[in-house]
């Protein structure tokens, strides 16, 4: 990565926050700990470009604009709410998961070939 990206990233990330922080303070809790809750998951996503945390911010500024209180746009169930944000998303947990398949099965496949 080149400094330059790495200069706009930074940029983009504090506009994100920025954004964040000008949200009615029932939203501000409860994108807090959703992004806590995605750092704990790990969407691969997460990480990439503008994405889910993005998207959640453009909701909650909508929601807030109409008077709405952040559970009527997130409904009760915010750990709910997220994982359905990201069921079609690949988490490192699959990646982990899949490697380690991946391991598994080479080594059974090394035994029974040294068996053989």
């Amino acid at each position: 990565m080149r400094i330059r990206e790495i200069i706009e990233g930074k940029k983009e990330w504090r506009t994100h926050v920025a954004r964040v922080k000008a949200l009615p303070q029932d939203y501000q809790i409860v994108y807090k700990e959703m992004q806590k809750y995605f750092f704990k998951v790990g969407p691969v996503e997460l990480t990439e470009g503008a994405g889910l945390l993005h998207g959640i911010v453009d909701l909650f500024e909508e929601g807030a604009a109409l008077g709405k209180g952040v559970l009527e746009v997130t409904g009760r169930d915010v750990a709910a709410f997220c994982d359905d944000l990201i069921k079609d998303s690949k988490t490192y947990a699959d990646i982990h998961q899949a490697s380690i398949n991946q391991e598994v099965n080479k080594a059974v496949k090394k035994a029974t070939d040294k068996t053989k």
